[in-house]
């Protein structure tokens, strides 16, 4: 499959702010914390200052080990026509009751 690009020939370059909220359960906090342990030492692109920090933080509260794994880059290889700007990204604990209605994602706090 093909497709026409024609008509569409655009040098100006436009922005987009994607925002995505996921809620996970952490079903093995010890499981999480070090596969995050390893990611981290492993990562080949993190000043040694980084590593330390990363590793002392998922050390004190494994939750936020989960922002390890978080890859923008790698949810947007293959988009046609797509590069990457910027990224930031974090995770923080949730006061989530899957069985409360009255629960919302968009809640501000």
């Amino acid at each position: 499959m093909t497709s026409d690009t024609s008509g569409f020939e655009n040098t100006d370059r436009r922005y987009v702010r994607l925002q995505i909220e996921l809620i996970v359960e952490i079903a093995d906090e010890k499981a999480l914390q070090v596969a995050a342990l390893e990611q981290v030492r492993a990562d080949e692109f993190l000043e040694d200052e980084e590593r330390a920090e990363a590793v002392a933080a998922i050390e004190i509260d494994p939750a936020g080990a989960i922002a390890h794994f978080v890859d923008p880059v790698a949810m947007l290889e293959g988009v046609p026509g797509v590069e990457l700007a910027e990224a930031t990204w974090e995770s923080q604990p949730v006061d989530y009751d899957p069985e409360n209605e009255d629960w919302d994602l968009y809640d501000a706090e």
